[in-house]
């Protein structure tokens, strides 16, 4: 008996080992199950549950103008989201909202009522929006700071700095363009809630291995020379019932575009309901027929290639000229006999310069075009760039060698056309345009600073002052057809144009509708500054000598008067190595400028020269404006003033009798 009840006892306890084993086993797997297998899955669930994230909105660096003006920046702004599952009341809570910003109550109370923690409601909201929202205490509804794109100047420089989006990134312009260098790498918003979905702690979170500064970028626009330039356009387009206008001011022996205009304009800070077509930068993106602006280039090749002298005399034809039973006449029904090489660019002779043009040939002409920069892109750090249109010369024929001579049938781009002009302006070297200085970090600090690029040689010096004199005779005369932009005191060399607009609904040029222009550069002898003006479609005078003529005279007058470059008195230091050595200097000494509020006083600079002056200016980390040669006798801010934010200080030198 004693042996059954001992047997009996083992057999229950290995069996309860059994089933403790069993269950012991079972406990590993489901705990290897949820650990190992399960386990990553278990954690994004429960992340889901307790915490919350969200991207914030990256900031942006700072666009400048060449003097250190804010063009762009970044300023802090409310946006409005809701916890859909701590709204208690959704229909009243989405009146309230609704009334406050405007928008459609059912919309909003869709966006509250979803089955999730987050939803926007609005962006970067009014600061008095802000306030009402704050002072109704919606349960569910709360405020988050996020940076909003403002630009200062409202519609200035518009079509340069484009715009961005409603996520912050660039959609138009330098803010497009320059996107990934402007945009910083964005946070991360996290926020832990417990068991019962109350919010604990708040923190902001960023990839360090993927840590992205945002640059700042320095234009070389003149935020002044652009204010006078879109104002003069925008009366223009307005006084001529123009359909629309375009200027670019250029610093021909640089390539700085100082100023780029397109007319009609646009804010930045509210695009809404605008069509793409009026933020379109049309002086990079639309190609027109340049008229007899074009006719500078070709009278430079004619007389590069010696096939023809200024002075030489051609039978313009009494005012009809055929080829190939194509009739070519003068514009406004003009009758020309004899005409010197110098009065057809002066008088603007159609038939004389398709004789030019057929001297020349077609293939040195079309060469000479391309050296010119036309039929390919400037490469100007610019979105939407057009190359124009210049066919193959082998599909020139007689006809078309004619036309092209005054600019009809070829198709440019108003950067094209300006950085042609200024490589005549620059003794016959054409310079690339550019339109971004350089690269700042955010204490200003430079990164990367670009200088001045040469393209090419198109024509020889003394090819291109001949051409200079010949311009200034279009200007200077009285019967020259540019005698409207004729300034007192200072030579200007210059061309108008008026071309007639092709229509394609008939197939031909219109006799109606027309593109009135007018180019070029001042002082003739050593020119600094480079000017396009062109009105698209005016309804009263519609000749470029008329129209665009004084707008040109009007800025070139107010650069001249308004920024005191004494260009009538003294010229700008001559572009020989050492100059050029200093001029680059003097940039970097200008990036690594702080562009923040100084104290510091202007230092005296009078009675020094020009290296002594630049050596001065950069141990001040002063951005030095030279003009003249010689010694120093001006400058402004004057010694001992207050240096503006800027840092910058012109100053004047002047040879010793």
């Amino acid at each position: 008996m004693a042996a059954d009840a001992r047997k009996w006892l083992k057999v229950r306890i290995v069996s309860v080992l059994v089933v403790f084993l069993v269950l012991f086993v079972a406990l590993i797997s489901r705990a290897f199950q949820l650990q190992v297998l399960s386990g990553q899955n278990l954690k994004t669930l429960a992340a889901r549950q307790h915490v919350a994230s969200l991207q914030m909105q990256p900031d942006r660096g700072i666009i400048y103008d060449r003097n250190g003006e804010k063009l762009a920046i970044s300023v802090m702004a409310d946006s409005i989201c809701a916890d859909p599952s701590k709204v208690t009341n959704a229909t009243a809570a989405s009146a309230k909202i609704a009334k406050i910003l405007n928008l459609d109550r059912k919309t909003v109370q869709q966006k509250i009522s979803v089955q999730k923690n987050f939803s926007w409601l609005a962006r970067r909201i009014s600061p008095g929006q802000a306030a009402e929202i704050q002072s109704a205490a919606i349960d569910g509804i709360f405020l988050i700071k996020e940076p909003k794109r403002f630009y200062p100047n409202g519609q200035l420089a518009a079509h340069l700095l484009g715009f961005v989006g409603d996520d912050n990134t660039g959609l138009e312009g330098l803010e497009y363009k320059y996107d990934d260098i402007l945009l910083e790498k964005p946070e991360r918003l996290t926020w832990v809630r417990d068991a019962k979905g109350k919010k604990l702690f708040l923190r902001a979170e960023k990839n360090e291995t993927e840590n992205k500064q945002a640059l700042n970028v320095v234009l070389t626009i003149d935020n002044r020379i652009q204010y006078l330039v879109e104002t003069h356009l925008k009366e223009a387009v307005t006084l001529r019932g123009a359909k629309g206008g375009i200027a670019i001011v250029m610093n021909p022996k640089t390539g700085e575009i100082l100023a780029l205009a397109n007319e009609k304009g646009f804010d930045p800070n509210n695009i809404k309901g605008l069509s793409p077509s009026i933020w379109r930068n049309v002086a990079v993106a639309d190609v027109f027929d340049p008229g007899s602006t074009f006719k500078p280039f070709l009278v430079a090749a004619a007389l590069e290639e010696k096939t023809v002298r200024e002075t030489d005399r051609i039978f313009c034809e009494d005012g009809s000229y055929i080829v190939n039973d194509r009739t070519f006449r003068e514009a406004n029904k003009k009758r020309y006999g004899y005409l010197s090489v110098k009065d057809i660019l002066k008088y603007s002779s159609n038939i004389g310069s398709a004789k030019i043009a057929q001297k020349l040939g077609r293939e040195k002409y079309h060469r000479y075009i391309e050296n010119f920069g036309f039929g390919a892109k400037t490469g100007i750090e610019l979105p939407g760039e057009s190359s124009g249109i210049l066919r193959s010369v082998q599909n020139w024929t007689k006809v078309d060698t004619a036309s092209i001579a005054f600019g009809q049938g070829i198709s440019v781009t108003a950067i094209q056309l300006i950085s042609a002009m200024s490589a005549i302006a620059n003794n016959g070297v054409l310079m690339k345009p550019y339109i971004v200085r350089g690269l700042t970090d955010k204490e200003n600090n430079p990164v990367k600073m670009q200088t001045p690029e040469v393209v090419r040689r198109v024509i020889s010096e003394k090819t291109a002052k001949r051409m200079s004199k010949i311009l200034t005779g279009v200007v200077a005369s009285d019967d020259g057809t540019g005698r409207n932009a004729n300034i007192a005191n200072v030579a200007v060399a210059g061309k108008t144009g008026t071309a007639q607009k092709f229509d394609f609904s008939s197939n031909t040029y219109s006799s109606e509708k027309v593109r009135t222009s007018f180019m070029g550069f001042f002082p003739a002898d050593d020119p600094q500054v480079a000017i396009l003006v062109v009105l698209d479609e005016p309804q009263t005078d519609k000749w470029g000598g008329v129209a665009a003529a004084p707008v040109f005279k009007n800025i070139s007058e107010q650069i001249l008067n308004c920024f005191e470059t004494n260009i009538r008195k003294v010229q700008v230091v001559k572009a020989d190595v050492s100059d050029k050595v200093q001029l680059i200097s003097t940039q970097k000494n200008y990036a690594e400028q702080d562009f923040s509020a100084d104290d510091s006083e202007t230092p005296d600079f009078t009675g020094l020269t020009i290296r002594q002056a630049l050596k001065k200016a950069r141990a001040h980390s002063i951005d030095l404006k030279v003009s003249g040669s010689g010694w120093a006798i001006q400058q402004y801010p004057r010694p001992g003033a207050a240096l503006r934010s800027s840092r910058v200080c012109k100053v004047v030198f002047e040879l010793n009798d």
